[in-house]
Parts: structure tokens; C-alpha cells; sequence
């Protein structure tokens, strides 16, 4: 037998019907709001993920095939995200494409990180972009926001608590404050959830900044942090640009300015936001995204703003807590009886004229009496069970949930709903 490995989930058919019940619900939700679909390519060159990939240099699965010669390096990685697959995608398709270009992309992820609750080596993401050529307006950040809350609320999951930020605000906060590392920094506030603040207050003072220094970035975590102001140019464009989010957004509930969001990644130029779910605390970020200047680089800017919803995180975190829907293992309306090997064919033609008429419909696999053909209709999950006429009878159908069995006619016949 081989072994498990871990950080690769694999789920068994019940489970899988909701994450597929999941991506449709996405799905339906981005295209509601008019963004395309779009699919990129599992690999990147190695350079460009390095050079995008703030502190997961170390994480990324690099590409080789078996037949390169040892000392040959890699130059391919598989993607640690979608923005950047995203934005190589934009700029070499530039003159093919209308800005702003909204697009979706539900595909999976590869980080060689240490797998736990919530966090996998490989990973299905679903993410909204719009991006835009030259320049993108602020008010497209407060629509990914709003679409985001949006989306998060139709899933069949804990509430969800949508904290927006501005790195701007950070940053300027930061350069007035005298700190000269601002991304050193970023990624320490960041983790202040997760390590606590005494130990930011620590990897700050390494660092290098002083005990001033050190309050002032760590005021910035303070739940009334928006009610503090500092002399810099940058946090006073922030702040105009998070008020713009956060007005585009003052009837979406769950929606809240947080300044302890700083994001890891590097290439997040202005608005974060990341999604939790404020009743289970043990659960970490479920959605996440932000504003990127041009991380596709080049000489044409192609500024953009995105957020992805975590889908394997979410059905993690759904097993652990116990809340995963229950879904039948079998996709099969109704399990078509067969009354024996030589009346087989009657069974298959009852089959086909229930899925000509888009009914989804098994034929039981083996002869066996009624009662055990009905006992694996219920096993499974299948809700109805076909009788084929035979002697001149008319055929039947068995309410398996309900206990009761009417006549039917194939031709016609539909499941009840509900």
C-alpha cells in the first residue's frame, strides 16, 4: 500500500460533491458580476516566482524532468498562487484583451510548506482580478471587497469577518515613525495574530527599531488605531484611499477596517483585505487579496486588484468543525431495478429515457431481490428506485425517504422536489 502523503488532500465522493456544490456557487457568483473565466498554466519560470514571491522562496515546487541531467538547475516552478500566473498572462496578451480586464480563475496552487490545519502543499484557490492598463481607480478595490463579501456569504459556512486595510497607511505610518525596513516590518505586523504581540514586539527590536519605534508600529494594531494620524504624504493617501473602500462597502455586513492586515507577499502595493471566521478563532485566513501596482512589470504599468477564496482551506476547516454538509455519495436520482440478467436490457432502456429528459439514472448492478436493491439505493444516497414493468404490469417507482411506491411512466415522470 502507499503511503499517505501529506499535504495533498483527496477527498472521498460525499466530500467531493461539496466542493464541487462549493466552485459552482463561486462560479456563479463571479460570472453574476461579469468576470470571465480564464485558465493559466501549472508552471512558471523559476525567476519570476522568485521574484514575486516574498517568503516563499524556500516553498516552491521547482520542475525537472527525469531525463535532465543532475547538474542541470531548474528554471520552471509550479505556481505558489494565480496572481502572478494572472498578471504574465495580461501583459503578453495585452493587445488581445479590454481594460479594465476582469477575469476569474479557480485552479490549484503548490506550496512546499509544512502542512497543517488549513494549510496544504497542494490547494485549489478561486480568484477575482480587475486589472487595468496605465492606471486602475480605487473604487475597483472597493468592488472586489464588496464582490468578495458577497460571494463568502452565499457558501454554505461560518460567518465570515472581511478586515480591509491600506499598506499605504502602514507605510507612511512607518516612514514617519523613522523605520527604514517597511517590508521586514510588514511581514512581522503581520504575523501578530498568529505569534502575538510581545512576540512582534521581539522580531521588531531585532530589527533594529528602538522602544519609540516599536509602540508606534505596534499602536497601529490597536483596535483604535483609525483614530490615530501621521505626518507622511503616503499615510495620508492611504487613508483616503481606504476611506473610499470602506464608503463603497458601508452596507455590506462584516466588512471592517483592520490596520493589523499587512499581508506577506510583497507584491501588495495599497488596499489588503483578509477574511476569518470570528466564531472559530482556531481557524486561520479563509479569503485574502489586495492592490498591485504592476506585478507583471515591463514598461507598460498594469496596476490590478484581486482576492481568493480559499477553497481546500475552506473544506478543511468545514471536516475539522464538524460542518460540512451531508451529501449522498452517488450523483443518481434513481436506481433503476433489474429483475434478472435476461430483462437487463428493459432496465437500460428506462435509464436512457429518464436521462433524455436530464434525470440523472443508475442501473443497479446486480439482479438481486427488491429489498437488497433498495437497501443500496438507500446506502448510497439515491432517493428513488425504478420497478420496470414486466408482465404486462405497469412500471413503479419507490419513494425510498418516504416508504411509498406509485405508478409511473418514463416517458413523463419527474422527481418531487425538495
Amino acid at each position: 500500500m502507499s503511503k499517505k502523503l501529506s499535504g495533498f488532500p483527496e477527498w472521498l465522493p460525499a466530500q467531493e460533491r461539496v466542493r464541487q456544490e462549493l466552485i459552482a456557487t463561486i462560479r456563479r457568483a463571479f460570472e453574476l458580476h461579469g468576470y470571465a473565466p480564464l485558465t493559466t498554466r501549472s508552471v512558471e519560470p523559476l525567476s519570476a516566482l522568485l521574484s514575486k514571491g516574498g517568503d516563499t522562496d524556500k516553498e516552491i515546487y521547482v520542475v525537472k524532468r527525469l531525463s535532465d541531467p543532475p547538474e542541470k538547475p531548474a528554471d520552471l516552478g509550479l505556481h505558489f498562487d494565480l496572481t502572478v500566473p494572472f498578471a504574465r498572462f495580461v501583459s503578453e496578451n495585452r493587445g488581445k484583451l479590454s481594460f479594465p480586464f476582469r477575469r476569474y480563475q479557480i485552479q490549484p496552487a503548490w506550496r512546499g510548506e509544512r502542512p497543517q490545519m488549513g494549510r496544504y502543499r497542494e490547494f485549489l484557490q478561486a480568484d477575482i482580478d480587475v486589472i487595468g492598463s496605465e492606471n486602475l481607480h480605487v473604487r475597483h478595490d472597493g468592488e472586489i471587497v464588496r464582490l468578495l463579501a458577497h460571494t463568502v456569504a452565499l457558501l454554505p459556512i461560518p460567518r465570515v469577518r472581511l478586515g480591509v486595510n491600506n499598506r499605504k497607511v502602514l507605510e507612511g505610518a512607518y516612514r514617519a515613525l523613522g523605520v527604514e525596513d517597511i517590508v521586514a516590518t510588514l511581514r512581522a505586523v503581520d504575523k501578530i495574530d498568529k505569534a502575538g504581540r510581545d512576540k512582534v514586539a521581539e522580531m521588531l527590536s531585532t530589527q533594529g527599531l528602538d522602544a519609540a519605534q516599536v509602540d508606534g508600529v505596534l499602536s497601529l494594531t490597536e483596535p483604535d488605531a483609525l483614530s490615530r494620524s501621521f505626518d507622511h504624504p503616503m499615510y495620508r493617501e492611504g487613508r483616503a484611499e481606504l476611506d473610499t473602500v470602506l464608503a463603497a462597502c458601508d452596507d455590506v455586513e462584516g466588512v471592517v477596517a483592520d490596520l493589523r492586515i499587512a499581508r506577506g507577499l510583497d507584491y501588495y502595493t495599497g488596499t489588503v483585505m483578509e477574511g476569518v471566521f470570528p466564531d472559530h478563532p482556531e481557524c486561520s485566513t479563509v479569503c485574502s487579496g489586495g492592490r498591485y501596482d504592476n506585478l507583471a512589470g515591463g514598461k507598460a504599468r498594469l496596476p490590478g486588484v484581486g482576492a481568493s477564496i480559499g477553497v481546500t482551506r475552506i473544506m478543511g476547516y468545514l471536516d475539522h468543525l464538524g460542518l460540512l454538509p451531508e451529501r449522498p455519495g452517488s450523483t443518481a436520482q434513481v436506481l433503476v431495478a433489474v429483475h434478472s440478467d435476461d430483462t437487463r436490457g428493459s432496465s437500460e432502456a428506462v435509464a436512457r429515457s429518464l436521462r433524455a429528459r436530464g434525470i440523472a439514472a443508475l442501473v443497479c448492478h446486480k439482479a438481486w431481490g427488491y429489498g437488497k436493491q433498495i437497501g443500496w439505493a438507500d446506502k448510497n444516497g439515491i432517493p428513488y428506485v425504478w420497478m420496470p414493468a414486466r408482465d404486462g404490469g405497469a412500471h413503479e417507482v419507490k419513494d425510498v425517504r418516504a416508504g411509498s411506491q406509485t405508478p409511473a411512466d418514463p416517458s413523463s415522470w419527474r422527481p418531487s422536489e425538495g
